[in-house]
């Protein structure tokens, strides 16, 4: 079963599985699989992932390589880090050794292999903004490639490797960080009010994670086998990016709606407000799912009970709720595996 490989803890079994502890492993168990013509899915940390309760009809790889490589730039350090780190620990790592431009994203549970795919990013800051390098394995050509940020694609928690998941393989991250004892400026108003100071200053990297730590864990974002809200894949709605045309319909069915303004004229609308306006408040329930009870953000499987049709039968309601009120359809973020919204 791959339920207890997902923080969800939902999904049902796979025909095969593997653990490649090198990126070597990870590249041949691809390789043969493609070869072969094997569905082949790459397990990080599953904790973004939605599976089936099917299961997964193919090669289940898990992605266990480690290590950590650092060199200097100028002023910059280059951080070279297997895809089976967990993401956390380097944070926190960052933030003890002096190394600025991560220390936002803390707490955020999954691999380091993750972080390009989604362009994981938190309270102002986001990989794209650090990433030097991605090291993959390229399944249409066969070859290990080294691809520069510029390269990647990275938008809003996307990029090109997810735009296309079946055709790279992410093996490392390289992040250039900034030599530096303080944040980079704090770009986020609810961060900026926890620490007392204004946006765009700059603070101790440990105060920034400690403050970035306890919000997460006031909105059940930081795992924790006490907390049943955590039982979820974080946010499972991005926050919609509307052009101008679709902000006006919205202001004329929400006059004075919260929004960030964005280049080209692009407006981007919280969906935990959309999603809350709509009609489902914090522990609004579908049998054994529910949104958790601290963020609207997060669909939550608490204790353990559901399956991934309730959670998807949840899902479908906030969705087609939030677009009858507002005409604004909420796009997934989690990966779906056997499975689509």
């Amino acid at each position: 079963m791959l339920a207890p490989y997902t923080t969800l803890g939902l999904g049902g079994p796979a025909l095969d599985f593997v653990r490649a502890d090198t990126a070597e492993q990870l590249v041949s168990s691809v390789a043969e699989a493609d070869h072969a013509a094997r569905p082949t899915l790459l397990l990080g940390g599953g904790s973004n992932l939605v599976v089936s309760d099917a299961g997964f009809d193919g090669l289940v790889v898990q992605v266990a390589t480690r290590g950590v490589a650092v060199s200097r730039d100028g002023e910059q350090v280059l951080v070279t880090v297997e895809a089976g780190e967990d993401w956390d620990p380097l944070v926190a790592r960052a933030v003890a050794e002096g190394w600025s431009g991560v220390e936002c994203m803390s707490g955020i549970p999954g691999l380091v292999g993750s972080t390009p795919i989604q362009n994981v990013g938190a309270y102002g800051q986001e990989v794209a903004q650090t990433v030097r390098c991605v090291r993959a394995y390229d399944r249409r050509t066969r070859h290990v490639v080294d691809l520069e940020a510029r390269q990647c694609g990275f938008a809003y928690r996307t990029s090109m490797f997810k735009r296309d998941l079946s055709r790279y393989v992410v093996l490392s991250v390289t992040y250039a960080l900034e030599l530096a004892e303080l944040s980079g400026p704090v770009a986020y108003q609810e961060l900026a009010g926890r620490l007392g100071v204004g946006p765009g200053d700059r603070v101790p990297l440990a105060d920034a994670r400690e403050a970035v730590l306890e919000l997460r864990r006031g909105k059940g974002m930081v795992l924790d086998p006490d907390d049943p809200d955590t039982r979820s894949a974080g946010s499972f709605f991005t926050n919609p990016v509307l052009t101008a045309e679709q902000a006006a319909e919205l202001a004329a069915r929400a006059p004075g709606h919260p929004h960030w303004e964005l280049p080209d004229g692009l407006i981007k609308v919280p969906a935990a407000w959309l999603i809350e306006q709509a009609g489902f408040p914090k522990g609004y329930g579908r049998g054994p799912v529910r949104i958790s009870t601290k963020h609207t953000l997060a669909l939550t499987n608490p204790e353990g009970a559901g399956t991934t049709a309730d959670l998807l039968a949840l899902a479908r309601e906030v969705r087609d709720g939030v677009r009858e009120k507002f005409g604004v359809t909420l796009v997934n973020e989690p990966v779906m595996v056997g499975c689509a919204l």
